[in-house]
């Protein structure tokens, strides 16, 4: 299948730059309307994935609101984004929760400790639903830096440690063990939640079952999703709240970065203006290599390849010894001042990106890819690393 961004001209806009294909955001906003729609349950975005508030008006056309993971996220669902703001913040301030209550429509705390020491607070705000994060205590998730439902984990009260009455003046739960699964991982965490956190059904109205699922992947089993809530509801009597974030933006972005350098040390070598430590983080943290238009990605530990003219390690701008994107294969040799496409890096990119070493952020462009028009809404300057500092 040919990716609609083999249709852009990434000479159009500056570098580097964050692109947005609006056709695909809309395909991935229909699709998780349409389990809204069928389901009965409410998807709201995470903002802590996407929070691009350019589209704003787009995305709250088709989900029920956002989902913040602190004051200033709420604000912005708030103000940018319209519709429910449900908030859940691991470290609640006191002094932040008259504001907070300002934004949100669900405040979800994180411990029966913070529920005792701010409930007489937080109740003084009326028409505003709290609940509580449980751990269901089901690992997914491979790597531990991004599972909740890990030994020792901050986040969330341990299922078994809630008792139906500890949840008196609170109306829900919040649940959340997945990170870019499939809907078999989701079915398995759903019964994992039936049968460790069903003595609560009870005594509440309403589940967040979270994120993590790559709905508007092209083979996720639609069908089958809505069919499985369905069920749930059907049986718990709940309502329920789904909060994606890599699956609102999932193939919808591009980073557009330029070679600045050609070396060569045992291996051939480029040096790109975008880096992986302070635009793309996860490509160090999860790890993972980003595919790039027009290259053959190969494996992060290619030691064996190195050396052979067709094989070059891609790396960014800054003195961090691994500010490594990736290693590829090119039909054709770089040249100082091409243009490559790296691919899929919306969700977790954007919101993460950095100025260490003084790094410039990327711009921000809008590309519509069924009529190629192209909107470049935001570019940095100098002034945006300056203020951050003092």
């Amino acid at each position: 299948m040919t990716h609609a961004f083999s249709r852009f001209d990434p000479a159009r806009v500056p570098s580097p730059c964050h692109v947005l294909d609006l056709v695909r955001l809309e395909e991935n906003l229909k699709r998780l309307k349409r389990v809204a729609d069928e389901s009965g349950v409410e998807v709201l975005l995470a903002l802590k994935a996407f929070s691009c508030f350019a589209v704003g008006d787009l995305i709250s056309g088709y989900l029920a609101g956002t989902a913040a993971s602190g004051l200033y996220e709420a604000r912005l669902g708030k103000q940018r984004f319209g519709g429910q703001v449900h908030a859940y913040v691991p470290g609640l301030k006191e002094q932040e929760i008259d504001e907070l209550l300002q934004y949100a429509d669900h405040v979800i705390v994180n411990s029966l400790g913070q529920w005792q020491r701010f409930r007489g607070k937080l109740q003084q705000s009326a028409g505003v639903s709290f609940g509580l994060r449980i751990n269901p205590g089901h690992t997914e998730v491979a790597n531990p830096l991004y599972d909740p439902c890990s030994p020792w984990s901050r986040l969330g009260v341990p299922a078994g440690n809630v008792r139906p009455e500890d949840l008196e003046g609170l109306s829900g739960i919040h649940v959340h063990a997945l990170c870019d699964h499939s809907y078999e991982a989701f079915d398995r965490m759903l019964g994992a939640v039936e049968s460790h956190c069903g003595h609560l059904f009870g005594a509440i109205d309403w589940i967040n079952l979270g994120g993590g699922l790559l709905i508007t992947e092209e083979d996720f089993p639609l069908d089958r999703f809505i069919a499985r809530l369905v069920d749930f509801r059907s049986r718990t009597g709940l309502k329920v709240y789904l909060e994606p974030g890599t699956a609102v933006a999932l193939h919808a972005g591009a980073l557009v970065s330029e070679v600045l350098d050609r070396a060569s040390n045992i291996g051939e070598l480029a040096i790109m203006d975008a880096s992986a430590t302070c635009h793309m983080p996860d490509v160090i943290e999860a790890p993972f290599t980003p595919d790039v238009l027009g290259a053959q990605t190969l494996p992060r530990d290619t030691a064996a390849r190195a050396g052979k003219p067709d094989v070059i390690r891609l790396g960014g701008p800054t003195c961090l010894a691994g500010d490594v994107i990736g290693t590829y294969r090119f039909d054709q040799p770089l040249e100082v001042g091409d243009r490559l496409v790296l691919l899929d890096l919306a969700y977790y990119t954007m919101v993460k990106a950095t100025t260490f070493n003084g790094t410039p952020l990327p711009a921000l462009a809008l590309w519509d890819s069924r009529t190629d028009a192209l909107e470049i809404v935001r570019e940095f300057s100098y002034e945006d690393f300056e203020t951050r500092l003092s």
